[in-house]
């Protein structure tokens, strides 16, 4: 295996740019096993952690309609598979703690079929 250059100075840059990604999040497989009480809370944490992990910022916010798709169905059941839409975006706040934002959103999907 060749090595690694951990100190590149283009590392840096591709977090500071402002993004859009969509991606298919698989909530199924992320709330397995979880009692009945705790699975659409817990599938908004995992959307959450998906989005931190993708985009690399720490602040992440949800859209209402998100919020609402991934609740539709009850606290028991939710929809297995969900579309969504990653914004990378500046914070506009001058006393915030972090530069950027990512902001979650709902994209209606009637199947994920060939999908990435």
């Amino acid at each position: 295996m060749a090595p690694r250059n951990k100190g590149k100075k283009g590392d840096k840059k591709v977090l500071t740019e402002v993004i859009t990604k969509e991606c298919t999040i698989n909530v199924h497989k992320r709330i397995h096993g979880i009692g009945f009480k705790k699975r659409a809370p817990r599938a908004i944490k995992a959307i959450r952690k998906f989005a931190e992990k993708m985009m690399g910022t720490p602040d992440i916010r949800i859209d209402t309609r998100l919020n609402k798709h991934v609740w539709s169905q009850g606290v028991r059941n939710v929809p297995y598979r969900v579309r969504v839409r990653l914004a990378r975006k500046r914070n506009e706040d001058e006393d915030s703690v972090h530069r950027l934002y990512t902001l979650v959103t709902y994209v209606p999907c009637a199947n994920f079929k060939g999908k990435q």
